[in-house]
This record gives structure tokens, C-alpha cells and sequence, in this order.
């Protein structure tokens, strides 16, 4: 744990952009149960009765589509720079915990230019690399590691004064 005297040069919470919250999804089902409903009784006055049938299953998939995407939401990173070290902390989906410690004297921030859907942001020490942020967009990885490197270098400035 971080013992009271030591400086903290970047506290960050990693998570995904959120596309929907709780509440606009319970609205949007709404929408499209009432919409489906509708549609599916205007078949069903013509004779087409299987039609509420397939309009239930569609349901069935959004919901189960926007359920599936609201877990993967769950997943988060804790990055936490100090003088000694560089910790990282990742909650996956699942609530599965993993958690790693570089001294920050010898991490390295890598992030291939030019930054696309493919560039991952590593923090490097030796061979080992920890890939952090993947759902993050190119601009947010890119702004993500401009202040992790900063952190480093005023970290780094506390333990080898000039």
C-alpha cells in the first residue's frame, strides 16, 4: 500500500466509454417493446400471427446484445505513479483481479506512432510489458501516455535530484 509521506504523481481510473446508462437503456427497450408490439398485432390483424412470435426473439437479442455490452463495461484499470513505483491494478469483466508493480525508475512508456485501433499503450521494464487502456480510443491512449510520461519524468526528478 502507499505509505503516507509518498507522493503521488498520477492516480488514474481506466474504464470504457459508456454508450448507453442504465436508465436510457430501460427507456430505449421501452421504445422498441412498444414498437415491436405494435407492429406485430398490425401483422397479426392480417393473418400473420408467427410475426409477435419473431418480434419477441428480436427483443430477445437487443436485450441480451446491450446486457453483454454492459459487462464488458465492468472492466477498469487503476494506474497509480509514485517515486518508488508504477502500479497498475485491472479489474477485468468478470471481476477477475490482476495486479502489477514497476519501479518507476526503470519504466518505459511505449505507444506506436501513429497511434490506430492496433497501437497499444505498454508500460515496459526489461521484457516485460504491460499492455493497459485497450479500450481506450487512439486519441484517449495517446493522451493517456503524454501524462504517464510526464508522471515518470517529475517521479523520476523526486529520486535523482538534479
Amino acid at each position: 500500500m502507499i505509505q503516507p509521506a509518498e507522493t503521488i504523481y498520477l492516480d488514474a481510473v481506466l474504464t470504457p466509454n459508456r454508450s448507453l446508462s442504465e436508465r436510457g437503456f430501460a427507456i430505449g427497450m421501452a421504445i422498441v417493446a412498444v414498437v415491436f408490439f405494435l407492429t406485430g398485432l398490425l401483422f397479426w390483424s392480417m393473418g400473420a400471427a408467427p410475426i409477435l412470435g419473431f418480434f419477441g426473439l428480436d427483443m430477445a437479442a437487443i436485450w441480451l446484445a446491450f446486457r453483454l455490452s454492459f459487462r464488458q463495461q465492468r472492466e477498469q484499470t487503476r494506474v497509480v505513479v509514485t517515486a518508488r513505483s508504477v502500479r497498475m491494478h485491472h479489474t477485468d469483466a468478470r471481476g477477475r483481479k490482476k495486479e502489477a508493480e514497476v519501479p518507476s525508475a526503470f519504466a518505459r512508456i511505449e505507444l506506436a506512432e501513429p497511434v490506430t485501433h492496433a497501437s497499444w499503450l505498454r508500460i515496459e521494464h526489461g521484457r516485460t510489458a504491460f499492455v493497459i487502456g485497450r479500450f481506450l480510443t487512439p486519441d484517449e491512449r495517446k493522451s493517456f501516455a503524454v501524462a504517464l510520461r510526464k508522471a515518470l519524468l517529475a517521479a523520476r526528478a523526486e529520486r535523482l535530484p538534479a
